[in-house]
């Protein structure tokens, strides 16, 4: 997969991760691919790596150059200096259109590699905002103030409005055009409806941060083609004639 930077110096590299791609070696099986190790091939030298995206969701992540940056960089992220925000689709119409979500999160009793909301979890802090909604999905913008595993998805189906494609903790369903376009019609070459997204519907978009040298950072990267694709259909045959449409960011 090709990898995209974003930003790059002397202390860190930010890149731009696509769908599908882990950000460190399978445990179970070292000849998949990873993120870190791909940068470390790239650029020559070793790479640390500072947080995380899940394997499905898409963009801007960091990496440190050097122990020490992976030191200060984790220290930003632990005491929460580092704003991150996200794009995501999900099910349903959200009401109300903006807010905070503040349940904690623990590891799932019963499914392994799962999570869930509990009151015996660790605190976790989404904020969204309904960016653009039609009459079955939103377009989402999400800050997240906590890095718990899996956060805006176990927070977003504790809300009733799991992200698209997401099949752990939605119905993982792929978007097909069909679902949406009346007097849908398969074309003649294909056996099957080829799926608009198949992958969780979730991108990071921005990363804003403060180097140690007092340089602010603000890293961006615009939403993938696949989600892109699933919001212009939406907009062409969901949306009311002469509906307004707001950008993703």
């Amino acid at each position: 997969m090709k990898i995209e930077t974003l930003y790059e110096d002397d202390d860190l590299i930010v890149v731009n991760k696509p769908a599908g791609m882990l950000v460190i070696p399978d445990r179970w099986d070292e000849n998949l691919p990873s993120l870190n190790k791909q940068l470390e091939q790239k650029t020559g030298q070793k790479i640390w790596v500072v947080h995380r995206l899940d394997r499905e969701t898409s963009g801007v992540i960091c990496f440190a150059k050097s122990e020490h940056y992976h030191r200060y960089l984790s220290i930003m992220f632990q005491e929460r200096d580092i704003n991150k925000f996200y794009a995501g689709i999900v099910q349903g119409k959200v009401n109300p259109p903006e807010g905070r979500i503040e349940f904690p999160i623990a590891e799932h009793p019963a499914v392994k590699g799962k999570m869930t909301v509990s009151k015996r979890g660790k605190s976790a802090v989404t904020d969204y905002r309904v960016v653009d909604q039609w009459p079955l999905f939103s377009l989402m913008q999400f800050q997240i103030h906590t890095g718990r595993t899996h956060q805006i998805r176990v927070h977003m189906e504790a809300i009733g409005h799991s992200l698209v494609c997401d099949d752990l903790y939605g119905d993982g369903e792929p978007f097909l055009l069909s679902r949406i376009k009346k007097r849908y019609k398969l074309s003649e070459k294909d056996e099957e409806e080829k799926p608009l997204l198949g992958r969780l519907a979730l991108h990071a978009y921005k990363l804003e941060f403060v180097k140690e040298d007092g340089t602010p950072i603000t890293v961006e990267a615009p939403l993938p083609k696949d989600m892109l694709a699933v919001i212009n259909q939406l907009n062409k045959w969901c949306k009311p004639k002469n509906a307004q449409t707001n950008d993703a960011d």
